[in-house]
């Protein structure tokens, strides 16, 4: 089949001028003149403007298409201008409402797909439009649930950047400026690392085994946080996207699930990222053994339009009181029903089509060719996945992150026609996130693609 053949969506990278072309570079321009410096960082190889994406495609105001293998940090799941999607744009009538005053009808709807969904038999839900404010519900839930303020969290993790989660947000990228805002009763405990770890952490590589992990959690969770409070809640990714794509030994979420049941603490799953089919099953903490008591899902949910969710079984989310007429946590967003409409036509995709299944064929696929691709690669740590989330990590010469090497191979491949995005604490991982909907010419050029790029920039 000729390139020109293939429909928008399913097509190989077609680059008629190297990116960033004349008007990228002059959209950056002009941006840096109207947006905080702190927004969009931009280079002489960097960014591409966006003017059009389906299926696994997208086209930059140059005229550029590429193949996007992030599926727009992991929200476009089913594809861009998916078929949910589209239908909801299309035929929904009611664009905004009033979602505790006077709730759309698709608000309720939503809220008995989700309900279905969950791993509990009665299950209460608080919609929002981020991923932060479903972990900001979920926070608030834990501690009026426990009865104690403080969080157990992981080094590494990621789970928003508003005041509440920022706080379980270990990176101190983040973090910086803003400590004395922050809630001082997070403990963070190490994210334990696969086969290659050693007893014991680390210093020079920071990377620690599950038992050791496991016993800091213990003292954690007996001692308290290091403000003196009180540990009620464990705040975990079943496996951390933004943090490098990195899972925990087989296990561990089992034992780190007994531990909180024996300390009486309450654990959160945030699957903003890893849920909704992305990880090869509805949720991912089945997969890894993770029993979670509250549950944050989001991105992919919407198929594009912004909207999360907390659930949780009612036992724990009835400790929130009755609205007196007056909502405790509310938004003016809350069920925005152009949202809530294409939620649930994506749900209703994510069943009828098995896409838990796809990501997994999908996801070892992609897998298996990047490992064959760079078996011969030096300095490739570990090439690992679940589903359609994938990292590729790189090491230097003693062992440690080769600092800035996603960044390199995110820049270098981007003039190949491939979007992808640096992760890990210093960007040394490449992350792959990308929509079921990739086609197999596409994973071919894919993979080779990464695989010059590594030998070239390593």
């Amino acid at each position: 089949m000729n390139q020109g053949d293939r429909p928008f969506g399913k097509q190989l990278p077609r680059i008629v001028s190297t990116p960033p072309g004349p008007r990228s570079r002059e959209m950056a321009a002009r941006l840096s003149k109207v947006e905080s410096r702190n927004i969009t960082w931009s280079s002489p190889d960097w960014p591409v403007f966006w003017s059009e994406a389906e299926g696994a495609n997208v086209r930059d105001a140059d005229g550029n298409v590429f193949i996007d293998l992030t599926s727009a940090f992991g929200v476009a799941l089913l594809g861009h201008r998916s078929a949910p999607l589209e239908k909801a744009l299309r035929e929904e009538r009611l664009i905004h409402g009033m979602g505790d005053i006077h709730p759309p009808v698709r608000k309720l709807e939503l809220l008995e797909r989700l309900a279905e969904l969950s791993p509990w038999d009665e299950t209460r839900i608080v919609l929002g439009s981020t991923g932060s404010e479903a972990v900001e519900v979920a926070l608030k839930t834990a501690a009026l649930a426990s009865g104690r303020p403080g969080v157990l969290a992981f080094e590494g993790s990621y789970h928003g950047l508003t005041l509440g989660s920022l706080a379980v947000t270990e990176r101190p990228h983040f973090r910086s400026g803003f400590e004395r805002r922050l809630y001082g009763g997070v403990a963070f405990a190490p994210w334990p690392e696969g086969a290659r770890a050693r007893r014991g952490t680390d210093a020079e590589t920071n990377r620690c085994s599950a038992e050791d992990a496991l016993e800091r959690i213990r003292v954690f969770l007996s001692d308290g946080a290091p403000n003196g409070d009180e540990i009620g809640a464990i705040i975990v990714e079943p496996m951390q996207a933004r943090g490098g794509a990195r899972l925990a030994p087989d296990g561990f979420m089992s034992e780190l699930s007994d531990l909180a049941a024996a300390f009486s603490a309450i654990v959160i799953a945030d699957e903003i990222f890893t849920g909704l089919g992305r990880c090869g099953a509805t949720l991912a903490s089945s997969r890894v053994g993770l029993r979670p008591d509250i549950v944050c899902v989001g991105k992919s949910l919407g198929a594009g339009l912004p909207i999360s969710a907390c659930m949780a079984p009612a036992e724990i989310m009835d400790a929130w009181p009755d609205s007196g007429g007056e909502a405790v946590h509310t938004s003016t967003f809350l069920g925005h029903p152009l949202a809530c409409s294409a939620a649930i036509g994506a749900l209703e995709v994510f069943e009828s089509e098995a896409i838990s299944d796809q990501s997994e064929r999908r996801g070892i696929q992609l897998l298996e060719a990047l490992k064959a691709e760079l078996r011969s690669v030096e300095g490739v740590r570990e090439v690992r996945g679940l589903g359609l989330l994938i990292g590729v990590e790189f090491e230097d010469a003693r062992g440690g992150p080769d600092a800035g090497a996603g960044v390199r191979i995110a820049e270098r491949v981007l003039r190949d026609g491939l979007i992808v995005l640096p992760a890990g604490e210093v960007g040394e991982v490449v992350e792959f996130s990308p929509p079921v909907v990739l086609t197999d010419e596409q994973v071919t050029f894919a993979v080779g693609t990464i695989g010059r790029a590594a030998r070239e920039v390593l």
